[in-house]
């Protein structure tokens, strides 16, 4: 009995090591990485403006159809306003009618974080930058082929970097 304590003690201390040393390990279907984006609340309100800081940081909606990017159709990616990372390219991007910015796929699936929303009453999926936890939208299951998926983004959160 002693052994396998022991044994088990040593495979908990190796699996503890393993994902300390691996900074992108998957724990809990969170991606943990190292390149983590943290500032505080009056950190944020410096570098953003007003909309910005209620849409990503707060958790808010801008208006449909009067983010900058709902009827964008040049080629280019689509970063997260906070830190720059990349997020959506405008090849997934497709018109949903609903006025805001929709792609059936991240760039990676790494890129963003997924989380459940039960505001206002609603069963939704919140999306998050996976760098900075900026929100960015949600995400439904009524999107076009091949995912079959509907990344509905704030404009705010986004910015668009068009392809040379």
């Amino acid at each position: 009995m002693k052994k396998i304590i022991i044994f088990s003690i040593l495979l908990l201390q190796i699996s503890c090591k393993s994902i300390s040393q691996n900074p992108t390990i998957n724990v809990e279907n969170k991606t943990k990485r190292t390149d983590k984006v943290i500032k505080t609340e009056a950190e944020w309100k410096k570098i953003l403006t007003p909309l910005q800081f209620t849409v990503t940081r707060k958790g808010g909606t801008e208006q449909a159809f009067t983010g900058k990017d709902w009827d964008n159709h040049e080629f280019g990616t689509y970063h997260c306003s906070c830190c720059d990372l990349q997020l959506f390219d405008s090849e997934t991007k497709f018109e949903s009618g609903t006025g805001w910015p929709s792609f059936y796929q991240p760039i990676m699936k790494s890129a963003v974080d997924e989380y459940s929303d039960t505001s206002y009453g609603m069963k939704r999926t919140e999306v998050k930058c996976a760098r900075c936890d900026a929100h960015l939208g949600h995400v439904f299951e009524d999107g076009p082929k091949p995912t079959g998926l509907r990344y509905c983004m704030n404009s705010i959160s986004l910015s668009f970097v068009k392809k040379p």
